[in-house]
């Protein structure tokens, strides 16, 4: 069953994060009764998935983005921060789905969008799990052993990180598109919660970070995004 619900997940995954938007939209009782807090600790929730995101790509890109919207993989790739968690990407997005629902400040929000794509993205998980076992065999049997599928080991991962090339132009190539993403809907989620407690007003320092940062972060995605077409900056 889960498999059966991972492949078709698998299939529709560029489209969870926007899901999650209207959910967080949602009303409900407060987390924290000065709202700042849970825009701050959300944010840094997202900003720790991105981190996550950004190391995965820069250290080591795993070629596991499907073929016709369907769970494919190369090689089986057991290096870079996948020799220390195998599905890094997987919690870099979990993370920032999260920091993006504990920003609504609600707790129904939390209490359904956190479990929910927590759940969606371990069938996703699975499904793939599948694959590379029928794939890749006793290999993929002696790396699931070895290496834990969500909750990091630390141990050695400086050394990891020391030893490995950080790959930035395939960094920016990869993420700019994910990073405008999540960004822009904190800042809507932040936005949407003063306009519910009448504190959205032009002339408020915080909200005029809040334009600045939209667009900010705007521009950054124009920039590479016509840098790539340009292919004045490509993928190492």
């Amino acid at each position: 069953m889960m498999v059966a619900i991972g492949n078709f997940a698998f299939r529709f995954r560029n489209y969870l994060f926007p899901l999650a938007l209207p959910l967080v939209l949602l009303p409900g009782p407060r987390i924290f009764d000065e709202y700042w807090w849970a825009a701050l600790l959300g944010l840094l929730v997202a900003l720790a998935g991105q981190s996550v995101r950004g190391m995965t790509i820069a250290l080591k890109y795993i070629i596991r983005g499907g073929r016709d919207r369907r769970v494919y993989a190369e090689d089986l790739v057991t290096d870079g921060l996948y020799a220390h968690c195998r599905n890094p990407m997987y919690v870099g997005n979990i993370l920032m789905i999260s920091g993006v629902a504990i920003t609504s400040n609600s707790w129904w929000c939390v209490a359904i969008v956190i479990p929910l794509f927590t759940f969606l993205y371990l069938a996703i998980i699975a499904a793939e799990q599948a694959y590379l076992e029928r794939r890749f065999g006793d290999a993929f049997r002696a790396y699931c052993r070895d290496v834990p599928a969500l909750l990091p080991r630390f141990r050695g991962l400086a050394g990891t990180i020391g030893r490995m090339e950080f790959h930035w132009r395939r960094l920016l190539v990869k993420e700019y598109g994910t990073v405008f993403g999540w960004v822009s809907r904190w800042i809507l989620v932040v936005a949407w919660n003063l306009w519910r407690l009448d504190r959205l007003h032009l002339d408020d320092a915080a909200v005029q970070g809040l334009v600045a940062g939209f667009l900010a972060v705007l521009a950054f995605w124009l920039t590479v995004r016509r840098l790539k077409h340009r292919r004045l900056v490509v993928a190492d």
